[in-house]
């Protein structure tokens, strides 16, 4: 199973993030998505599992939803903050029922680090470029993620900008 990860939309969709999802079983959205157009979108590609970002209506970014595919466990949250730190509606969570991947978003920033056995996985912002960030997206794929560059200049954004909330 192929699982397309994806963040902070902000109620944009771009092409190039609509054809590197074809393909995939599942999708999950972890926040600021900006719009059910946007989840509308996804649908047409594949079945999807969202949780809201603090700029989505009514959503403090704090909420988490579970998912299992196959045997993959997430943990699908917006606001984390940091892997090494994280909430601790997070930790609770973790500690209730464990997870094989922690999905997040809202920093925009690419995040891919394991950490007592968990992936903490950002797959940086598909929506409106920020600064210097990357504009990518990620999949998991026989239980490992990784992340996708949607334009050449994110290649090296990713790289410049990996794992920096550690």
């Amino acid at each position: 199973m192929i699982i397309g990860v994806i963040s902070d939309t902000h109620g944009l969709l771009r092409a190039e993030a609509v054809d590197a999802l074809r393909g995939v079983d599942h999708i999950v959205h972890a926040g600021d998505i900006g719009g059910v157009h946007v989840i509308d979108a996804l649908r047409a590609i594949a079945p999807v599992t969202f949780v809201e970002g603090n700029n989505d209506d009514g959503s403090e970014g704090l909420g988490i939803v579970r998912a299992r595919f196959g045997s993959v466990r997430i943990l699908l949250t917006h606001i984390l903050p940091k892997p090494r730190k994280p909430h601790r509606r997070v930790l609770e969570s973790l500690t209730r029922e464990p997870a094989d991947f922690v999905i997040f978003g809202h920093s925009h920033l690419p995040h891919d680090e394991v950490i007592g056995g968990v992936c903490f996985f950002n797959p940086a912002s598909a929506g409106p470029r920020r600064f210097d960030y990357p504009v990518s997206l990620g999949v998991i794929e026989s239980g490992v993620a990784r992340h996708i560059a949607l334009d050449e200049r994110s290649v090296g954004a990713l790289r410049k900008r990996m794992n920096q909330l550690s």
